[in-house]
């Protein structure tokens, strides 16, 4: 068992650090808070929609960093700002801007980089609704220090909208008012 009588709230406007040593459950939980995974006892009251970005890109090498987000967008468009009409992509591509990616929009993702790939999955951020909950599995990873900042710069915005965040991380998080939920030893 990874955890027991875990009790954890987040409500708008938080971020939560999830910490932990490597195998302690952080990925287990996000997956069980984004409705992938089961607990084996208890439940899980999500009151607001959920963005779940994993640890991994989900990214498809030989498609186009635009057609990736676009894929993403689609795949989790309930929960998106951005209804792809027609073949607008003017959402995408200003969302790739975002995260420095405007003139690799047309690349494949295999001939990016590994922090190129993770700005393309942040970029899935820019398009979230206000109060969505992100649930982001190490999203430092592969981030140079603008990647971490841009990272930051977007919590702190979608925060300041009633949004919620919930993520991992193996560095250090800076936050005056982040709430680090430790699930060391005795969680």
């Amino acid at each position: 068992m990874l955890f027991d009588k875990l009790d954890l709230t987040v409500v708008p406007g938080q971020w939560v650090w999830l910490r932990g040593t490597n195998g302690r459950g952080k990925t287990s939980l996000l997956r069980m808070l984004a409705g992938v995974s089961r607990p084996a006892l208890g439940h899980i009251e999500c009151l607001q929609p959920v963005v779940y970005l994993g640890h991994q890109d989900a990214l498809k090498g030989d498609l186009t960093a635009l057609e990736s987000l676009a894929f993403l967008v689609q795949l989790h468009g309930k929960h998106s700002a951005c209804d792809l009409p027609g073949h607008d992509n003017k959402p995408l591509l200003a969302a790739l801007a975002r995260v420095g990616l405007a003139s690799r929009a047309h690349l494949p993702v295999r001939a990016l980089s590994q922090g190129q790939r993770k700005r393309v999955a942040l970029a899935r951020l820019c398009l979230t609704l206000p109060g969505t909950v992100w649930l982001l599995d190490e999203p430092l990873d592969a981030l140079d220090d603008q990647g971490v900042a841009l990272v930051l710069t977007l919590i702190a915005e979608h925060r300041a909208q009633g949004g919620a965040v919930v993520l991992t991380s193996h560095q250090s998080v800076p936050g005056a008012d982040l709430t680090v939920f430790d699930l060391g030893g005795g969680a």
